[in-house]
């Protein structure tokens, strides 16, 4: 296969990657600052999940991807990028930046493996495992996840175009800020290419440029699309997190701990702490939160990312009741399985419980592919991942028994 650097889908930029895996308080930048602080000699494996089990890939799509993964080394930090970073995201310290400006991808920390189904061998399923330094492959995740998708739709979904997408992106804005939503743009890890997010993001700034008022659309996780634009970068704590402290420090109270430890990074500098609550099921977070009160009022908001969003939020405001929180002072978050009707739907109940900014961040998503890369070990220790949601569980089956038993679950 021959393809050209420019027809491959390799990022544009180092920070074409959602916030959370740089330092976002779904940021890469921000877990690697995190992991960069409190664990930067530990080893770490991942492995990818395709949940769309009768989506296959074609050779070619394999053979491309390969490819364009070879060409990561190209990418590195500019001068410029470092400067907006710095004055845009001011929790991010020198020295992780320093680190970040001398970061290079190492593509044999990536190994692909093409496992052919069909009896021409053309279609098949793929293997991916990233192994290296924690502080390393944190970074492969999202970029790695795109650069699939988009080859996926280059050579093997082709029955797409960008006919009428950036009105479709301007009307689903619309009905959100019309109905008082904050939302945010979060689709980097399943695009069907860059230019599509692009769309997507200049439909929504379009939108709410023409509806002021007060429903918002506060940004993208995407780094590098938040600095093309001029508009805040989002995102939150991920379950990449939670899964690594509990597999070094144990699943006792491992949501407190994990909580406890990204506070170290991030309290001084008036982030937002912003958690997810279903790595180990929001019944166990909910207990290590009523365990420790004063954890729970420090952080400012709960995501809601697995299980039944409209029972979640009835079920956090008696958490926090039972504690003596003031609920209205909270925020929810809710990102899993977005459409714009349940986006509105879950604005209204939200308000109903009378919480500050009961809003949904959502990316809706056109049929793409169901991907996903999870933290598979640390220091030769497996990585779980429970979730409200059986069919989202993951991980080393003794495990998960393991934390189920932890947390009578």
């Amino acid at each position: 296969m021959s393809a050209s650097l420019t027809d491959l889908a390799v990022p544009q930029s180092i920070l074409d990657t959602d916030l959370y895996k740089i330092n976002d308080p779904k940021s890469q930048l921000t877990m690697q600052q995190a992991v960069l602080h409190h664990f930067p000699d530990m080893h770490g494996t991942y492995r990818f999940t395709n949940r769309n089990i009768d989506a296959l890939f074609s050779r070619q799509c394999i053979e491309r991807f390969r490819t364009a993964v070879s060409h990561f080394t190209v990418l590195s930090l500019t001068d410029l990028e470092r400067e907006w970073l710095k004055k845009t995201c001011p929790y991010l310290t020198p020295e992780y930046l320093s680190y970040l400006s001398s970061y290079r991808y190492k593509p044999e920390q990536v190994k692909v493996k093409y496992i052919p189904v069909t009896s021409d061998n053309l279609k098949g399923k793929v293997e991916i495992d990233i192994t290296g330094p924690w502080v390393e492959t944190i970074l492969w995740e999202v970029p790695l996840m795109a650069c699939l998708s988009e080859s996926y739709f280059q050579v093997v979904d082709t029955d797409w175009n960008y006919d009428n997408q950036h009105e479709i992106a301007y009307s689903k804005g619309k009905t959100l800020l019309e109905n008082n939503c904050t939302f945010s743009e979060f689709g980097t890890r399943r695009r069907r290419s860059f230019q599509t997010q692009v769309t997507v993001v200049e439909g929504l700034l379009l939108a709410s440029k023409d509806l002021p008022g007060s429903g918002k659309f506060a940004g993208t996780s995407n780094v590098h699309l938040a600095h093309m634009y001029g508009i805040p970068p989002i995102g939150t704590i991920a379950h990449e997190w939670f899964m690594g402290v509990g597999a070094l420090k144990g699943y006792e109270h491992a949501n407190a701990v994990a909580l406890r430890l990204w506070e170290e990074v991030y309290q001084e500098s008036q982030a937002p702490l912003i958690s997810l609550t279903d790595t180990f099921t929001t019944k166990s977070f909910i207990k290590d939160m009523i365990a420790d009160p004063e954890l729970a009022l420090r952080w400012t908001g709960l995501r809601q990312d697995s299980g039944d969003p409209f029972a979640f939020g009835p079920s956090i405001k008696k958490m926090y009741q039972s504690l003596g929180i003031p609920h209205s002072s909270k925020s929810l978050i809710f990102s899993d399985a977005l459409t714009i009707d349940k986006c509105v739907d879950l604005k209204k109940a939200s308000d109903k419980l009378e919480f500050t900014n009961g809003n949904p961040t959502t990316g809706e998503k056109s049929k793409a592919l169901n991907i996903v890369i999870k933290l598979s070990t640390v220091d030769g220790k497996p990585c779980v991942k429970l979730s409200d949601d059986l069919n989202k569980t993951t991980g080393d089956i003794d495990t998960v028994n393991l934390v189920k038993k932890t947390y009578s679950l």
